[in-house]
């Protein structure tokens, strides 16, 4: 069902209105607070935009005749410009969460095989959303090969001058000076930053804040595991078991100590095992200038 949709605006997105995001629409209707109207084909709220305009927003039932019509709508409406005739300003489509959970397993795929690689391992210092890009069946692939280094496996510390990467996708350690080098754990905990985005749907990282460990180390991150909170508003069961596996396997990528982190093998065994595999107790989540501590019980594939 998502597929038409996916099609549809992968050949039309350079003229389609703007496209907002679950949590735009969630503060343009301040949480779908007032309801308009409701009938067979969905539900209409009263929005506001931060120009004070008002709107009218349709959420369309899930069916394969709600598709089409989106599809129509969005095709139709967008060529519409009259003073008595209502403008289309934009839409909102996600992908299903298991379709984003597909795309992160490939990524983990992906990232595995640079680091198996026969004798040596392909170390990708930069891996952030940029540099994972999606063919036209949402297969992810790897790219930008500017900052990929080779070594040896049996070489687990790379000098530290040769890492680099993008602030808020980089390991914490890279930002120690007196750290002589670093391993193929700082891709894992790259890899949790973009798992853990992909989970919530919403950027983890504000690099406007003043204390790094803000920057890395969110506290909702916490919440939504040690309380079991919903990441999503109405998610399914099936999508909400997918969305907390992604969360549990992201914290453990993301703990401060390399040594702790899971190899790529590791953290993609996790991904496509069970949820009831992966137990996980966050003791104790310190935010300080200087440290984050992350205590759980380890999996069994240690």
């Amino acid at each position: 069902m998502d597929k038409n949709i996916e099609e549809f605006l992968l050949a039309h997105g350079d003229v389609l209105p703007i496209r907002y995001s679950y949590s735009n629409i969630k503060n343009i209707t301040s949480n779908f607070n007032q309801k308009l109207a409701e009938g067979g084909y969905g539900s209409v709220y009263k929005g506001t935009l931060r120009s004070g305009n008002e709107v009218a927003i349709k959420i369309l039932k899930q069916s394969k005749a709600h598709v089409q019509d989106f599809i129509n709508e969005v095709a139709t409406i967008r060529r519409i410009h009259h003073v008595n005739v209502v403008q289309l300003i934009g839409f909102h489509f996600e992908v299903s969460k298991q379709k984003i959970y597909v795309i992160a397993l490939g990524m983990a795929r992906g990232i595995e095989y640079l680091h198996r690689e026969s004798d040596r391992q392909i170390l990708h210092f930069d891996i952030k959303p940029h540099n994972i890009l999606l063919d036209k069946n949402f297969t992810p692939k790897v790219f930008d090969i500017g900052l990929t280094k080779l070594y040896s496996t049996d070489h687990s510390i790379v000098p530290l001058t040769v890492a680099r990467g993008t602030l808020g996708y980089m390991a914490p350690k890279l930002f120690y000076r007196n750290i002589s080098g670093v391993s193929y754990k700082a891709n894992v905990y790259s890899f949790g930053i973009l798992l853990m985005e992909m989970a919530c749907r919403r950027k983890i990282i504000n690099a406007n804040v003043e204390h790094s460990s803000q920057i890395y180390f969110p506290m909702w991150m916490y919440d939504q595991v040690n309380e079991e909170k919903s990441v999503e508003m109405e998610v399914a069961t099936e999508e909400r078991k997918v969305t907390k596996k992604m969360i549990i396997v992201a914290l453990w990528c993301l703990q401060l100590d390399p040594d702790h982190r899971p190899s790529m093998s590791q953290a993609l065994e996790m991904l496509e095992g069970d949820i009831g595999d992966l137990q996980i107790r966050l003791q104790n989540l310190f935010f300080t200038d200087t440290m984050c501590q992350l205590t759980m019980m380890k999996p069994r594939w240690s």
